[in-house]
C-alpha cells in the first residue's frame, strides 16, 4: 500500500534555524571506491549513511571488498576499508544510484569472472551507453546496451572517445578505476559541453590525493598512468548540494539559515549555492565556525575534501524572492531548488543548460514543469530548461517521481503555498534519510 502523501508544512514566521549537514553522497561514494582498488586499508570518515551510499558499500562488499563500520553518529559513519581481490560471479544491485550504475562497472571488469548488473525499473531507461561502448572498445565484454548486464574483463586500458554531454559521471566512472588498467587510460570527449564539469574536477582532485596521476591540462581531454592507488584516510565534507532547500527556507520565509562547516575551497557543485541565492535577493556570508577555522583527517593521511578550513555559511532572505537567468549546465543538481524557488518570485525566471536532466532519476525538466503548473503556476520547458513566471500557486499534490530532489522542491513550495501534499516523500532517502525531521526541526527553531 503506498504512503500517504506528506503534508508540507507551511512556514508562518521567518525561519531561524541552524542545520548540520550530513557527507556529500557524491564524495562519499567516490572515497568509498577509491579505498576499495587502494593497495591497502584505510578509512573513510565521516561518510554518508544513505541509500544510495549503502548501495555503493553493497556492490563493493560483492566485489570482495571488507568494510566495517568503526564509528556511527548523527555526522556519519567511518568505514574500515580493507581492499581484497576483485572477485566474480558477484551481482550488483545499483538501485537508481547513477553513482553506482556508472561508477562500479569500471571496477568489475577487473574481476577474475563475469558481474551481472540490475536495479530499479526506472534505472533500466538512464543513460548507460556511452560508458559501456567505451568500456568494449577497451576490451571488455557487455551483453547489452542497458541495464541489466553483464560485464567480463579485463579491460587493457588505453584510448577511448566517448559523448559525455548526457552525464560527466561517464567520464569519472572510467577515470576513477583507470590506475588499475594495464594501460591507464586516455579519455577523449566529443560532442556537445560535458555537464556537471566540478564534479570530474572533483574526481581529478581525488585521485591526485591517493597518489594517481591525472593529466586534465588540455580540454575534453583526461589522462590516467597506470599505478598503484595509494591507501589514505579520508574524510567526507557535508553535501553543500543537499543545503539547497535548506536555505531556500531562508528566502521563501525571510528568515535565517546557517549550515555549520561550509568548506572554504571544493568542488561540490552546491558551491554554486552562494551566488545563485545572492541574485534571488538573499543576503549570504561567511561567519567563523563552532566547527574550528581547521580541518582534517584524525591522524596522518590526506584529508580529500575539507581543504584548508571550514566556516558557517549563513543566508538571510527577505521574503521576497528576485527571479533569475541562469545557465546551470555546471551544477544541474540545483536546478529543482531554483526552480521551486523561481515559481514563488516576484519577476520572471529562465534556467539554461540543464538538457542532461531528462536522463536523471525522472526527466527533471517535464517533472518540474508539469508539477509547478499542477499548482497554478506557469511553467514552460525549453530545448535546454525552463522559463518560470509568476503566478498565484494554491495546494494540490506535488508528485516526486521518485526523485530524492523533486521532494524536497515540493516541500519549498510548501513553505509558502498551504496544503500542498507532496507524494513519496521516502524518495529523500537516497542522500538525506533524515530530510523529514530535519526540515520540522528546522522550522520549530526560533
Amino acid at each position: 500500500m503506498p504512503a500517504p502523501h506528506w503534508p508540507a508544512p507551511t512556514a508562518t514566521t521567518p525561519v531561524t534555524a541552524t542545520v548540520p549537514l550530513p557527507g556529500s553522497k557524491s564524495v562519499t561514494n567516490r572515497a568509498l571506491l577509491l579505498a576499495a582498488l587502494a593497495d591497502g586499508p584505510g578509512v573513510v570518515r565521516q561518510a554518508l549513511r544513505s541509500r544510495d551510499a549503502d548501495l555503493m558499500v553493497a556492490a563493493l562488499r560483492a566485489l570482495g571488498t571488507t568494510l566495517e563500520p568503526m564509528r556511527e553518529s548523527s555526522a556519519g559513519v567511518d568505514w574500515q576499508v580493507t581492499p581484497g581481490p576483485i572477485r566474480g560471479g558477484a551481482h550488483v544491485d545499483v538501485g537508481l544510484a547513477g553513482t553506482v550504475m556508472r561508477f562500479v562497472p569500471p571496477v568489475a571488469a577487473l574481476a577474475d569472472g563475469p558481474v551481472s548488473f540490475d536495479g530499479d525499473p526506472h534505472a533500466r531507461k538512464r543513460p548507460m551507453g556511452p560508458i559501456l561502448d567505451a568500456l568494449r572498445s577497451l576490451g571488455v565484454r557487455i551483453d547489452n546496451d542497458a541495464l541489466p548486464f553483464t560485464i567480463s574483463g579485463p579491460p587493457a586500458g588505453g584510448e577511448v572517445t566517448l559523448d559525455a554531454s548526457g552525464s560527466s559521471q561517464f567520464v569519472s566512472g572510467l577515470l576513477l578505476a583507470a590506475a588499475r588498467f594495464e594501460k591507464g587510460i586516455t579519455i577523449r570527449h566529443v560532442g556537445p559541453p560535458v555537464p556537471s564539469l566540478p564534479h570530474i574536477e572533483m574526481t581529478v582532485e581525488m585521485l591526485r590525493a591517493v597518489g594517481v596521476r591525472v593529466d586534465a591540462g588540455e580540454r575534453d581531454v583526461w589522462r590516467v598512468e597506470p599505478g598503484p592507488i595509494a591507501a589514505r584516510d579520508m574524510t567526507v565534507e557535508p553535501d553543500l548540494s543537499n543545503a539547497a532547500p535548506f536555505l531556500a527556507a531562508a528566502l521563501v520565509t525571510g528568515g535565517t539559515v546557517t549550515i555549520p562547516a561550509w568548506p572554504l575551497h571544493t568542488t561540490q557543485a552546491g558551491d554554486a549555492l552562494r551566488d545563485l541565492l545572492t541574485t534571488m535577493g538573499a543576503t549570504v556570508t561567511r561567519t567563523p565556525g563552532s566547527a574550528g577555522s581547521e580541518a582534517g583527517p584524525a591522524k596522518p593521511g590526506v584529508s580529500v575534501v575539507t581543504g584548508p578550513g571550514t566556516t558557517d555559511l549563513v543566508v538571510t532572505g527577505t521574503g521576497r524572492i528576485s527571479g533569475i537567468d541562469t545557465d546551470l549546465r555546471d551544477v544541474g543538481e540545483l536546478t529543482p531548488t531554483i526552480a521551486a524557488l523561481a515559481a514563488l518570485a516576484s519577476t520572471p525566471s529562465r534556467i539554461r543548460g540543464v538538457a542532461h536532466l531528462r536522463g536523471h532519476e525522472t526527466d527533471r525538466l517535464a517533472a518540474l514543469a508539469t508539477e509547478i503548473n499542477r499548482l497554478g503556476g506557469d511553467a514552460e520547458e525549453t530545448d535546454d530548461g525552463l522559463i518560470i513566471r509568476p503566478r498565484p500557486l494554491h495546494g494540490g499534490t506535488f508528485h516526486s517521481y521518485d526523485d530524492h530532489r523533486m521532494a524536497t522542491a515540493g516541500a519549498v513550495i510548501g513553505l509558502a503555498v498551504p496544503q500542498v501534499l507532496v507524494e513519496n516523500i521516502a524518495t529523500t532517502a537516497k542522500t538525506l534519510p533524515e530530510f523529514v525531521p530535519m526540515w520540522t526541526a528546522m522550522l520549530e527553531s526560533r
